[in-house]
């Protein structure tokens, strides 16, 4: 495995404008909707890999593996920010000012 650490933003801001540019008839309010719902579907995705690596589905049996799930639920985090990206410019400090918050709720503050 490689030791190198990629930039998170912006490798995400690079996602956001290939979907600018690869899909401007998607752009404004009706860009992001279709973001937001390409979101829910990745979800659901984790769903289906989760219920595949337990088996959970007798007709079809185990499908997939954990790795399938992490790579689901990465799907879901990029597609998250990606979407936080396309309702802002300022994706990077919005998440981390909520993180921060929801780092110091975890530890008892406010």
């Amino acid at each position: 495995m490689d030791d190198e650490r990629t930039d998170l933003f912006p490798v995400i801001d690079g996602l956001w404008q290939w979907l600018e540019t690869t899909q401007p008839e998607t752009a404004g309010r009706e860009g992001l909707l279709l973001r937001l719902l390409k979101l829910s579907e990745e979800v659901g995705e984790v769903a289906e890999a989760v219920i595949g690596a337990t088996g959970q589905n007798p007709r079809k049996g185990v499908t997939h593996t954990w790795e399938d799930v992490e790579a689901e639920l990465c799907d879901v985090a990029i597609t998250a920010l990606v979407t936080l990206r396309t309702l802002t410019p300022e994706a990077p400090q919005v998440f981390e000012r909520h993180l921060a918050r929801v780092a110091a709720r975890s530890r008892g503050g406010r």
